[in-house]
């Protein structure tokens, strides 16, 4: 079995990492290297984390999960700890077609306080930044790999635990491209136009796409952002008025691939949800869908299916890619209750044999600690096709814009599946959705 040590992608993500910048307050930096022996780590978080049968404690904390694909194995994983420490985890999971950035500050503001809670890095995490407790000199800090890290490094302080590696762009059905006849990859626009004609002509459904707007929103957009010159100065320059989306020349043959993917998919695109999407592609509806590793769990439900992944060409310049990054981010709420066990749980997370075999086995996670290793079949063949694109792979850049940007962009992506209006006016508003955030 090929094993796949996260040490492979500390050199791979650092390319990424140098074109993602050092974004808003110098957050692109990497994390420092503490002792392993942290004052800041409490007692629960060494010996008594092994011990499977831990006297129960008074002692309960409540994380507010993003990661809906992991939902079922998050809660046997608490379950776990439980058995081992003693201390009860509730865990309370949104995402998916939920507005899960609304739905914490809706939680926080009526007064319930997680103790740990998930947000990405740049600009997403600045509202947490009265919340989010200092991590680096907790004893795992030293082992995440740079470029993981630096999205939620401020002012050299780690203030919170990267989840996973990940990384997306078009993942296909094998046994589907053979029954097609397509015995060539596509790298470019035109190659990939003419794997879907022969998948219609084979009577396959070439594209499983969703209507949800982070989906289409964040993830298809970064692929335009990702591809500029300077992808930070390009952003940075949104915001200021001094480039714009509309006109810009990535964005426009950008378009051609979304039309692609657009025009060939399921007939009921328009009211399809991220689950149905995922589903309608396990059942062998579709040859390919737009979506990461991270739902190589909700495939293997369906159907063990042998999965490849294409990098995503906007042009026949044959400079196609993956787009990689840390998933999110595990912040430890310090006006929370238990801060303290917060922490002792991300420590078990990531050294206890418990721990890991959920973060590779269950979660088919990538890790972003470089001393947890794990093999193909630990995180799946998506996660493995991951591991061996990062080198050439693009960056996540839409956490550099604050929250509203994104949910503006979505809408807008939205109106344009559904033929409500066209290209000239979808580039505006993804200009306008950035402007009316930045000034407010």
């Amino acid at each position: 079995m090929k094993r796949f040590s996260t040490l492979f992608l500390i050199a791979a993500l650092t390319v990424v990492a140098a074109g993602c910048g050092s974004g808003n307050n110098d957050n692109g930096g990497s994390a420092a290297s503490p002792s392993a022996e942290s004052p800041a780590a409490s007692p629960s978080a060494s010996g008594a984390s092994e011990s499977p049968a831990a006297e129960k404690k008074d002692v309960s904390i409540k994380i507010f999960n993003f990661k809906v694909e992991i939902a079922d194995a998050f809660n046997q994983l608490a379950e776990e700890y439980e058995k081992e420490t003693g201390v009860k985890v509730e865990v309370e999971t949104h995402g998916g077609g939920e507005d899960y950035n609304a739905l914490l500050k809706a939680e926080i503001a009526s007064g319930s306080e997680p103790e740990i809670f998930n947000a990405e890095g740049f600009a997403a995490l600045e509202p947490y930044y009265d919340r989010a407790t200092d991590l680096t000199n907790e004893p795992w800090a030293k082992d995440v790999i740079p470029a993981a890290a630096g999205p939620a490094t401020v002012d050299g302080k780690l203030l919170g635990m990267p989840m996973n590696i990940e990384g997306y762009g078009i993942i296909y059905n094998k046994e589907l491209f053979n029954k097609a006849g397509i015995t060539e990859l596509p790298k470019t626009l035109t190659q990939l136009t003419d794997v879907v004609k022969k998948l219609e002509a084979a009577g396959i459904t070439p594209f499983s796409t969703t209507n949800e707007w982070w989906s289409i929103g964040h993830h298809t957009i970064n692929v335009a952002l990702a591809e500029q010159a300077d992808p930070v100065k390009f952003i940075e320059d949104t915001k200021t008025g001094a480039s714009t989306i509309k006109g810009n020349e990535v964005f426009g043959k950008w378009l051609n691939y979304v039309d692609l993917v657009f025009n060939h998919s399921q007939k009921d695109k328009l009211t399809t949800d991220y689950a149905t999407q995922v589903a309608n592609f396990a059942s062998g509806k579709t040859a390919m869908i737009q979506q990461g590793n991270w739902i190589q769990g909700d495939i293997d439900k369906v159907a063990k299916l042998d999965l490849g992944l294409l990098p995503i060409p906007i042009d026949d310049g044959g400079n196609s890619r993956i787009y990689t990054g840390p998933a999110n981010f595990w912040i430890v709420n310090s006006k929370s209750k238990h801060p303290e066990e917060a922490k002792a749980f991300l420590n078990w997370l990531v050294s206890s044999e418990t721990g890991k075999k959920y973060l590779t086995k269950e979660f088919k996670f990538i890790p972003a600690l470089a001393t947890i290793p794990a093999t193909t079949e630990d995180i799946g063949q998506l996660g493995a096709a991951v591991s061996e694109q990062a080198k050439t792979a693009g960056g996540w850049h839409w956490g550099r814009y604050p929250d509203g940007v994104i949910q503006g962009w979505g809408a807008a992506m939205q109106e344009y599946q559904g033929g409500q209006i066209d290209k000239d006016k979808l580039l505006e508003k993804l200009d306008q959705a950035i402007q009316d955030i930045v000034k407010k």
